[in-house]
């Protein structure tokens, strides 16, 4: 065999890694034999075309169960779905690039400039980027992840709430917070309104309103929630608005996701894709030509699984668009609340908790029993 005839013969083995290794074992040299016979002389790569055949062929072909069309939509749903998880995750790694939050003393000069008064003293800032019930994950509150509380955890923040009676009248302080931060080289979104409370019954005209905008500069997010009052409210007097003891301005500092979440994130779930194919072809092969019962353990173990998995997505997924829709969002939210984690996670460990025991069941050791056709000499 010639060196170029070689060269191609060890790039359409390299294709072959697609396909199981036993298959590999008793099949692979004919198909490379075969690919070579129908190669044209001077080819020294496979084409697109073959690649994609191979590649194709070889997934399908670690599913096992030939004549099963259900076997590929439930491999695909497991691989969507951990392609999401790993995804989630491997952001969640690339926001650690993420610069800190501001000091307590840096917050309070912006909040002052955005909304023209001292805000000295009423400002906080999380001590972390996420943080849960105000403090960062640790072992002493890692268990609230798997709890009904886990929707605690979220992205921290400097913020300033402002309370009492104003000498500044509502759409003043809009107009004057947003001129400023024009004038600072921050990028304002429109003003939308929302009801500062959730009342089904209530007439609209009488509940509280709120001016709503975000403005980014680099990485700052900052976002503000400015009282109107209802639209039944007298009209203010002139220098003085009394909004008693409520909160009438309540502004908050995040981060942008930083550049390295994207590329982590597809990284992850391409990555998770393939691992959770693999993973269900090799179960899946394992358990074909089981006996009934296994075949139906796994079965509904992997659908518990699926389900259990896929019902916080699309539970938050529609949930989380519409309030991204409803409110200006410089910044998506994190990825993995898309996915309703880890405010749902007891349901993500009670699906990873079916599929280790789906994967325990198949990894059982199985007698083979010989073949009892009696076959007539001659």
């Amino acid at each position: 065999m010639s060196r170029t005839r070689g060269r191609l013969a060890r790039r359409y083995r390299r294709l072959l890694l697609g396909y199981p290794r036993q298959f590999r074992r008793a099949r692979g040299e004919e198909i490379v034999a075969t690919f070579l016979d129908l190669a044209p002389p001077g080819r020294t790569r496979p084409t697109i075309r073959e690649t994609a055949n191979l590649f194709r062929h070889g997934m399908r072909c670690r599913l096992g169960r030939p004549n099963s069309r259900s076997v590929v939509v439930w491999a695909a749903l497991t691989a969507i779905v951990w392609g999401l998880f790993g995804g989630a995750f491997a952001s969640r790694l690339g926001w650690e690039t993420a610069r800190p939050l501001p000091s307590a003393a840096e917050a309070t000069e912006l909040f002052s400039g955005v909304l023209g008064q001292d805000t000295t003293g009423r400002v906080g800032v999380d001590p972390a980027l996420f943080v849960i019930y105000g403090q960062p994950l640790g072992s002493d509150n890692l268990h609230v992840l798997f709890s009904p509380d886990a929707g605690e955890y979220q992205q921290g923040r400097a913020m300033v709430g402002l309370s009492g009676p104003s000498r500044v009248a509502p759409q003043a302080l809009v107009e004057s917070s947003r001129a400023w931060l024009r004038d600072n080289g921050w990028r304002v979104s429109d003003v939308t309104t929302r009801n500062r409370v959730e009342c089904t019954s209530c007439d609209e005209s009488t509940l509280p309103r709120s001016a709503v905008f975000a403005a980014w500069r680099g990485d700052d997010v900052l976002n503000l929630d400015i009282s109107l009052g209802s639209s039944l409210s007298p009209p203010p007097k002139p220098g003085v608005t009394d909004h008693s003891d409520e909160t009438y301005v309540y502004a908050e500092l995040t981060r942008a996701a930083p550049g390295a979440v994207k590329p982590f994130g597809v990284a992850g779930f391409l990555l998770g894709m393939v691992v959770a194919w693999l993973m269900f072809g090799w179960a899946s092969r394992r358990t074909e030509n089981r006996g009934r019962t296994l075949r139906v353990l796994t079965a509904v173990l992997f659908g518990l699984a699926a389900v259990t998995w896929w019902a916080p997505i699309l539970l938050a997924g529609p949930s989380t668009l519409r309030h991204h829709t409803d409110e200006p969002h410089p910044s998506w939210h994190p990825m993995w609340e898309w996915l309703g984690q880890p405010a749902l996670a007891p349901l993500f460990v009670v699906g990873a908790g079916a599929a280790l025991l789906a994967l325990t069941a198949s990894a059982l050791p199985h007698r083979h029993v010989p073949s009892t056709d009696v076959r007539p000499a001659g």
